[in-house]
Order: structure tokens, then sequence, then C-alpha cells
């Protein structure tokens, strides 16, 4: 039987959405399909959440959607954005009959708007009003099959390449971890990344990040290395297919999958500057996040500075997700600065501040 693993918890008797939930279970196992995490109560990590998707052959959200289930859901479409091969072919649905999907949502069409998220990410996030749609919803994407992303590999297939560490260099103060959009071709927004690239060096701080050569990430790099800064990245085989791997790279951590990769780079830094970006980069802030409020040691004492930055439009660029964080009682999570130099103050002195090595 095809295996359909369901995220989103039931908190008890008086849980208003119980019984949308009941509902949905009896709907999908009647259908012919199996169920992992029918209770809610199975533990997804950075290290496992790639051996979850591949044993599943559906994605199932159910109402009520919390941090956790967003980093879930978000994940999936960075997925289906990179070509993950694990979920060649795996539908995605969310079940939307409380309306607590629909902020969500509206941060997705926002970074839509500006250009971050490219693909309409409601062929691939598909939602579902009632518990009754979503077995039917399933049945036509896995007879159908998920739309073509329409993306091109930007280099050849990475098979040599290895992981590679060098040495900090005399006066390094730590490492700052920039999250950012790969694909991102506006100029001004190019050249805050290559900016803030230098700026890091300038101030003695290694640049950690997703290891792009495109876009706004490549920028950051290229900052960093023309001003003679340390550079770390992490990335997997078939993203490096499709944006390349920047030049200049001091330590470089190749991994199989976009959770381990995530997980090297935050353990390798002290800080982190969320900039703009698209799903990719809300993924990862709700990583951040999710380890802040768990106490998790790898988020202990770290900064998270969040460029909120002016568009030529006059449109704040994380004004929505901002309002979802905030909401979700996660705004104290992280600092919000609106010009690029704040941005190392805001490290220094945030909510967060990290303990530099001098």
């Amino acid at each position: 039987m095809p295996i359909a693993r369901i995220s989103g918890t039931v908190s008890g008797a008086t849980d208003p959405n119980r019984a949308s939930r009941a509902l949905l279970l009896h709907s999908l196992f009647a259908g012919g399909w199996d169920l992992y995490n029918s209770n809610g109560d199975q533990r997804i990590t950075l290290a496992n959440i790639e051996k979850k998707i591949t044993e599943s052959d559906a994605f199932v959200f159910t109402p009520g959607a919390t941090l956790e289930d967003l980093f879930k859901a978000i994940s999936i479409f960075v997925g289906y954005q990179t070509l993950d091969k694990n979920l060649h072919g795996k539908p995605t649905v969310l079940l939307n009959s409380d309306g607590s999907w629909d902020p969500f949502f509206r941060l997705l069409d926002h970074l839509q708007s500006l250009g971050t998220i490219r693909q309409n990410y409601r062929k691939y996030l598909l939602l579902a009003e009632k518990s009754d749609d979503v077995l039917p919803v399933l049945e036509s994407v896995r007879a159908k099959g998920i739309p073509d992303l329409g993306r091109g590999g930007l280099s050849a297939s990475p098979s040599k390449l290895v992981s590679f560490d060098s040495p900090f260099p005399e006066g390094h103060m730590g490492n700052v971890c920039v999250f950012c959009s790969a694909t991102m071709k506006d100029p001004l927004y190019l050249a805050d990344g290559y900016a803030l690239g230098r700026l890091l060096a300038e101030h003695h701080l290694g640049c950690v990040s997703g290891a792009g050569s495109s876009g706004v990430m490549g920028e950051v790099v290229r900052g960093a290395v023309d001003a003679g800064g340390w550079t770390g990245g992490s990335n997997v085989p078939h993203i490096i297919e499709l944006e390349g791997l920047p030049e200049g790279l001091s330590s470089f951590w190749l991994r199989a999958d976009i959770y381990t990769r995530m997980e090297v780079m935050i353990e390798s830094s002290h800080g982190f500057v969320i900039f703009p970006g698209g799903a990719g980069t809300v993924q990862e802030l709700l990583a951040l996040l999710i380890f802040k409020r768990q106490a998790n040691a790898l988020m202990e004492g770290k900064p998270v500075v969040l460029f909120n930055r002016l568009d030529a439009n006059d449109r704040r660029f994380w004004d929505p997700l901002i309002a979802l964080l905030t909401e979700m009682g996660a705004a104290e999570c992280f600092t919000v600065v609106n010009e690029l130099e704040q941005v190392i103050p805001a490290l220094r002195t945030g909510a967060y501040p990290f303990a530099l090595n001098a």
C-alpha cells in the first residue's frame, strides 16, 4: 500500500481539529493508504527528515499549523524546487479547514510577487478545505504526476567534488552564516549581498553560506573573498548542478541532503543573517527558530538578524514573515534591522549577541 506521512498533532479531547483529523485518517485508510505518524507523535530532526521523505509516498498536513509544520511544508516545497529525486511523484496536501495555513500562503504570495519564488507553489502545496477532499487530490496527483519545475543545471555533475577545510586567519572573530536567495538577479539586491560579504571580512568575521555561485548568495561569497575574508559553505550534489559552486571558498562541506547541509552550516556559525530570499531562506530561518525555542545547544547564544530591506515599491521584504512569526510567538528569537549598516551592530548587541573571540 502507498504510505502517507501525516504532519500535525491533536492537543487533546477538546482540540477543535480532532474531528477533522479523525475523518481524514479514516478516509485515507479506507482509500487504501497506509499511514505514518497518525498519532502526530513522531520526532523529525535535520538528521532524519530525508529518510522520512524517502520512505513516504505522499505528505498530508492537518489543521492547526505550528512552526514545526510550517518548516516541514516549506522543506518539501524546497525539495521540489531543487529537484530532490526522493520527492519525485510524491504529492503534498495541506488540509486548511481552520484557515491556519492562510498566513503561510500569504507569505508565499508575497515572495512570489517579489520574484524569489518563481514557480506557482499552489501546484505543489495543494490546499484542501475539507477532510473528504484530501484523498481525491492525492489520487489525482498520483495519476497525473507532479508538474515540471522547468529548471536546468548550471554546471556539470560534481561527482569528484570532496569536502576540504582551511584554517582561520589570524584575528578571526567568529563565523556569520548568511541565508539568502540564490536566484535573485536585481542589481540592487546583488550589490547588497556583495557589500555584506565585504563587511563581514572587514570585521574579521568568516562568511558561511549555502555555497551557491548565483544570485545574492554568490555575491555575498564574492564580496567576502574579494575583501580577503574566510569563507565556508556547504552544498549537495544535485543543487550544485543547478546553482554552481563559488570560487574562493576557504572550506567546503559536501553533504548528501539539504537538511544535513543546514546542520553543518548551523554548527559552523556563531550568528546568522537572514537576507532577502525565497522558500529556502524561510526554511532555514524556521529551523533556527525551532532550535532556539527547543533550547537546542546548536543555537545557544547565537543571534539571528533579519534584514528587512525596503524595495523600490516601498515594500519591506520580510513584513509578512515577521507578522506570521509574531503571531506564532517567535518574534523574540530574532532581531530586525532595516538598513544594511545595522547588520553587524545587531549581531553584537541584539537579543542573542554572540561572544566574539577577541
